[in-house]
């Protein structure tokens, strides 16, 4: 060891040093000072430690048999391993692998008894069925139960439950043979007769049999059909019986014949099978009349009233202390028949009154009910409501769960969803799901897991849809009666309990406060004269300078003086008339909250109310830590609230939402400014409603409200049983809005609902994980697919099956051989030329070409290759004609006259053009564009009015013999000429060289026409004298053919609109590895059903090991990018580890989305990675590590509302990641995301629901 030089001791240094005594563990201190020249004290007094022991034999063995390298064999590896097994001594038990759970015993003891007596008398074995079912292979609900930790969620092994509608073949079906399938008889004939065939060989020695001398003559001249048919009768005494029972065949005249029946007699029966199976066993013998379409969804008569209801249900299962109205018995009646229904009615109409029922119901016949909100709000109100009424209901959202045992559970449509997936035990129990707010499923983020959940909910539950009043509910319900088998009862409503008065006001000071114009009245009245009175209170108001000046168009913008102006002289008004409480809708969250504190001097609580409301803020925040209760937002709205005014949006914290929805619905609030989303919210109704504007920003940019959103908010005035009508006031701030926007608004039909569906991977993981659910099974199923009428579709094919087993054999001997062929390149010829000379017809230079005097080309029903002059064309650009003089023979100048029986499209393969075989004749007719099959270069001089007016005056029956004019005979006399010039066919204009048309479908169109026209020359059938016969005959049997195959692409899973999407993201799942070629989903892909949003960048996250080297705050920082959604404009500051697991995350997300453009699917690469926002890393990252939320909100310039909502987002993406982890087998990870949940989980962020307690 070299020497270190030490530093000389300084006076701070003492002399002091420890010597080790021996190896009991004892010390000296040695205090001589060490001089320069001597060396360092020794530090013990043995010389190298403790003495050298052996080391233990096991680790020996391992060091030298195991990590010793060299010891290892390159080559012979197997007896290497037989050695460290005789080391090992480890004794092998290969019967531990085999390990197998014992299979369920297939057969049961069943008990005789005597009838009379009940004695038992004997034991006999029965077979028991479906023994071998478990969640992990079967749908059906005969499975038994799962372990009971899964029988809430379900687990993402299990199979889902059989969805109703999605019949599987019963044994019966199975075993029923088809006719092309036929029991093989394995005692009698197998060797004379192959299976399949109706006569088999003869081997049996026939002997002197062959020297009956008789030549039959008849069969020798008959066809050879005959021949197959009058076998020697002694064929038929020896085969005997074997084919007794084979049909006879009946004689035809050609083997084709034969064929052709046998291959169609089969499909019909095919599909009429289809048919009742997809009847679903509906139809009841002869209840229906056959080619009446069945209508899935009843509509229920709501108009007259329903007398016998309480006859009907003496002992109902539920009671209201008020009279039901119409609609709502009619919806009762229907429940106890177990029927599903689709209500449709207003806000506040009384909706929930079904559901009460259906859950009321379903705890009499102890059943459960599910009620699903599109909201979590929406679901936690509705907790309260229903415990208070029934007591047993459960709640379950992404963060809570409480009494998941109850016969009522509500849920987000989301978590039903994974639990149909997932097979939960729930299911089986269900009487009665619930859909509310059913308008909901237009959402285009959402609406696709309403469409999920109504597919995938078995047959036994029925279903109960509340929605605001739709245009296409019918539709709407027609679509689920059809996947579900079932019919749908349709009840909609437009009255409303308490009428509306939409008013516009103008006033904007203490003079002009009573400015309130009545614009619709409660009748549904629109009054003009209103709208022109408010047009006028506004138009005097303008300033003089305005005036005089020229006034400038209307501003949409005011300023925040002059909306305070506004707002102070309404409310003013309006508590003076008792109008409050006050809904204001305002369409930005920053205005709502300007708007409220604009109102500073207004005070519109009584001292009670005061103290009523300081009370009830305290009580509700007392769960909060102290230094929440002073957070900035708490402190403002306890001063307006105090006032008795509130606002309500997105950013303000859940609890204070909460505490002012409670106080509003007590009547404390007074007004209270509010975005849209308050009108989704649970039924809160006001006295009147505000409406700030009527155009909103909705994502792109601005628009008016749709008559569906203004009827939504507007149906929030007027409380039931307290206002006589309800006041909707839109304000006139900048100027009276245009009365056509307006009436279009309050007039208008509602959205109609549409569908929103499309494919995920977490859908198409989930169904491929499940042999026997396919994606195409869903897309077919889903709403957007609606339009597809299959059964229609069905019973059309069966009718044209049957016709082309009808028509006449086709004769494709000898010279007609290539009559196929040629009829398929005709067929090309015609869609080509005729989408050719649409381009050149609709093109300028080709109408240009179509003047008056050009000579064309006609061919239509009445005329072949006929040569014709233009006279006139029409100035209608949409269906242009042309009047032509046109060449005839005579005595068929009339277009009444039966044309011709039109040949097989002869201007197609001959040019030749028409030639009089008599004397010559003309005809004027109007032509449509389609008629000119080709523009000549010729043109002639004309006169089109003489022409006109002389062969109109000769229809007239007393001029009809007059010869024709001058102009008319010259005309024909020179058509007549130029077609016996070219009798071949004239010279055409050629659109590319002659019309300058440069496109390339009209290049290639030309060219391809010139190839086809020559190919058909090289035909031979043409030159057959039975060609034109056996043309039409393949005309007829093509036409049908051709309608035959388009319907059975229709109903195929060819025709789905979604389906090539569908394979484009199968390719982007199989290049990633989540599912292999077959289509069996790998552990990547199991990975990924865990996770219910952007579920592709967290997988390859997890499997890349993004974050493994993270510390939990860290991860929980970076997976904030997956649940936040705005945009930020402060820069977050972060760890430089964050800053690197970001950039990965962007670069997955890079590759992720190129391969998905790769793969073929339309979104861009950019706008994959541009959906991941990291606004909210720093913010997250300080909360996991404990910064109060005061501090937080100083960090960025999201409102406090958002922050929480995502952090609570958050902690359902840390769970999905933990189950995931949990799958890899990772469980550092899993701990990991288990320290950044419960680091997360605290204070304001997590308080639980008010509603909840």
């Amino acid at each position: 060891m070299e020497k270190i030089e030490l530093p000389p001791l300084g006076p701070a240094d003492l002399p002091l040093s420890l010597l080790e005594m021996g190896c009991s563990g004892r010390f000296e201190l040695l205090t001589q000072p060490i001089t320069a020249d001597q060396p360092l004290h020794p530090q013990s007094t043995l010389p190298h430690g403790l003495p050298p022991i052996g080391p233990d034999l096991q680790t020996e063995v391992e060091k030298r048999f195991l990590r010793d390298p060299e010891w290892l064999p390159i080559h012979n590896t197997d007896s290497a391993f037989q050695k460290f097994l005789k080391l090992a001594q480890r004794d092998r038990q290969v019967d531990s692998l085999l390990h197998c759970t014992a299979s369920p015993l297939h057969s049961g003891l069943s008990v005789i008894r005597d009838p009379t007596t009940g004695m038992l008398l004997d034991f006999t074995e029965v077979l028991l069925e479906d023994t071998g079912l478990s969640a992990k292979n079967s749908l059906s609900l005969q499975r038994p139960p799962g372990p009971p930790s899964e029988s809430l969620r379900g687990s993402h092994t299990s199979y889902p439950f059989l969805p109703g509608g999605m019949e599987e073949l019963t044994l019966d079906q199975i075993r029923k043979k088809t006719e092309r399938e036929e029991e093989i008889d394995f005692e009698n004939g197998l060797l004379t007769k192959a299976p399949g065939l109706k006569a088999g060989m003869d081997f049996s020695d026939r002997g002197t049999a062959a020297q009956v001398g008789e030549v039959n003559l008849m069969s020798l001249l008959s066809t050879f059909d005959d021949i197959i048919d009058s076998r020697p009768e002694r064929d038929e005494a020896e085969g005997g019986k074997s084919h007794a029972d084979t049909p006879k065949i009946a004689r035809t005249n050609s083997l084709e014949d034969l064929g052709i029946k046998e291959t169609v007699a089969v499909p019909p029966t095919a599909s009429s099978s289809a048919q009742v199976k997809s009847d679903g066993g509906t139809k009841k013998g002869g209840e229906e009349k056959e080619g009446e379409k069945k209508k899935w969804a009843v509509p229920v008569d709501i108009t007259s009233p329903c007398d016998d209801f309480y006859k009907r249900i003496p002992e109902p299962a539920f009671k209201w202390p008020f009279e039901l109205d119409v609609f709502q018995k009619q919806a009762v009646l229907r429940l106890e028949a177990h029927d599903s229904v689709f209500v449709a009615a207003h806000t506040s109409a009384g909706k929930t009154v079904v559901a009460e029922y259906a859950i009321a119901l379903s705890q009499k016949h102890m059943t459960r009910t599910i009620y699903t909100s599109p909201i979590k709000a929406l679901s936690n109100q509705k907790f309260r409501d229903f415990k208070n009424t029934f007591g047993d209901v459960g709640l379950l959202t992404g963060d809570v769960q409480l009494n998941p045992e109850a016969s009522c559970l509500i849920m987000t449509t989301e978590i039903l969803r994974s639990m149909l997936y997932n097979g939960s035990e729930v299911i089986r129990d269900l009487e009665w799901v619930i859909f509310d707010e059913v308008h909901y499923i237009n959402d285009a983020e959402r609406g696709v897991v309403w469409e999920e959940v109504l597919i995938m909910l078995p047959e036994h539950v029925s279903i109960i849809l509340l929605s605001a009043t739709v245009p296409n509910a019918i539709e709407f319900s027609e679509w689920i009666g059809r996947i579900k088998k079932r019919p749908i009862y349709v009840i909609s409503t437009v009255k409303r309990p308490v009428p509306l008065e939409h008013y516009l006001y103008t006033g904007n000071s203490t003079k002009t406060q009573k400015e309130l114009f009545l614009l619709l009245d409660s009748v549904g009245n629109f009054l003009t004269k209103g709208y022109y009175a408010a047009v006028d209170a506004k138009k005097e108001r303008t300033s003089k300078h305005a005036q005089s000046f020229g006034a400038k168009g209307p501003t949409h913008n005011t300023t925040a003086s002059q909306d305070r102006a506004v707002w102070l002289t309404l409310l003013h008004f309006l508590s003076e008339r008792q109008q409050t409480p006050v809904v204001a809708f305002t369409f930005s969250r920053s205005r709502c909250d300007e708007n409220a504190r604009s109102l500073a001097s207004m005070d519109l609580t009584s001292s009670l109310e005061k103290s009523e409301i300081h009370s009830f803020f305290q009580k509700s925040l007392s769960r909060l830590r102290g230094g929440d209760r002073q957070l900035p937002q708490i402190l403002l709205m306890r001063d307006l609230l105090k006032r008795g005014i509130a606002v309500h949006h997105s950013g303000i914290l859940p609890i204070l939402k909460e505490v002012i929805e409670m106080l509003f619905s007590r009547g404390l609030v007074k007004v209270l400014f509010a975005t849209e989303t308050f009108a989704m919210g649970v039924n809160m109704p006001a006295r009147t409603v505000v409406f700030d504007s009527i155009r909103k920003h909705d994502g792109t940019g601005f628009r008016n409200l749709l008559p569906g959103e203004y009827i939504q908010m507007a149906g929030r005035a007027g409380r039931r049983g307290l206002d006589a009508t309800g006041t909707v006031i839109i304000l006139c701030k900048s100027g009276v809005h245009d009365m056509g926007d307006l009436h279009v608004m309050m007039m208008g039909k509602p959205t109609v609902l549409q569908s929103q569906f499309r494919l995920t991977y977490t859908m198409i993981l989930n169904l491929l994980r499940v042999e026997a659910l396919q994606v195409t099974d869903m897309m077919r199923r889903s709403f957007s697919e609606n339009h597809r009428d299959t059964q229609a579709h069905e019973k059309r094919i069966a009718e044209l099956k049957k016709t082309v087993s009808s028509l006449p054999p086709l004769d494709t001997e000898g010279q007609l051989g290539d009559l196929l062929p040629y009829y398929h390149t005709l067929t090309e010829l015609r869609i080509t030329s005729q989408n050719l000379q649409r381009a050149v017809l609709e093109s300028v230079s080709g109408l240009k070409a179509l003047s008056v005097g050009r000579v064309v080309v006609v061919n239509n029903t009445h005329h072949c290759n006929a040569l014709g002059v233009i006279l006139q064309v029409s100035s209608d650009s949409v269906n242009r004609t042309l009047t032509a003089l046109i060449l005839c023979e005579k005595g068929k100048e009339e277009p009444g006259a039966e044309p011709a029986k039109a040949g097989p499209l002869p201007h197609l393969y001959s040019t030749a053009l028409f030639i009089p075989e008599g004397p010559c004749s003309h005809t004027v007719q109007k032509l449509k564009l389609q008629d000119i099959s080709a523009i000549t270069t010729k043109t002639l001089k004309v006169i089109p009015e003489r022409i006109i007016d002389n062969y109109h005056k000769r229809q007239q029956p007393r001029f009809r013999l007059d010869p024709p004019g001058q102009a008319i005979s010259t005309a024909t006399q020179e058509l007549l000429r130029l077609a016996e010039a070219s009798p071949g066919g004239m010279a055409t204009l050629d659109p590319v060289n002659d019309l300058q048309l440069k496109g390339v479908e009209v290049v290639e169109g030309s060219l391809r026409v010139r190839s086809l026209q020559e190919a058909l020359k090289e035909f031979a059938c043409v030159h057959s004298p039975t060609f034109s016969e056996q043309f039409v005959r393949v005309q007829e049997r093509m036409t049908v053919q051709e309608e035959l195959d388009t319907l059975l692409f229709l109903v195929s899973d060819q025709s789905l609109s979604l389906l090539p999407e569908y394979h484009q993201r199968v390719k982007v799942l199989q290049e990633l590895g989540y599912v292999d070629g077959t289509g069996a989903v790998q552990l990547k892909g199991r990975v990924a059903c865990q996770i219910s949003s952007h579920e592709l960048l967290l997988t390859e996250l997890l499997f890349e090991n993004t974050l493994s080297p993270l510390a939990p705050e860290e991860s929980a920082a970076l997976l904030s990018c997956l649940v936040f959604t705005q945009n930020t404009q402060t820069c977050p500051h972060i760890t430089s580890t964050l800053q690197e697991s970001i950039d990965r995350v962007l670069c997955v997300a890079q590759r992720i989305g190129d391969l998905q453009r790769d793969c073929g699917i339309a979104q861009t690469a950019e706008d994959f990675v541009a959906q991941f926002k990291f606004g909210l890393t720093e913010v997250v990252y300080c909360w996991a590590r404990g910064m109060p939320f005061s501090e937080i909100a100083q960090l960025t310039d999201v409102q406090e509302g958002t922050v929480v909502r995502c952090i609570q987002r958050l902690d359902e993406v840390l769970r999905e990641v933990r189950q995931a982890a949990r799958i890899i087998g990772d469980s550092v990870l899993g701990s990991k995301m288990e320290r950044a949940s419960l680091a997360i989980r605290r204070d304001i962020v997590f308080t639980a629901s008010l509603y909840t307690h």
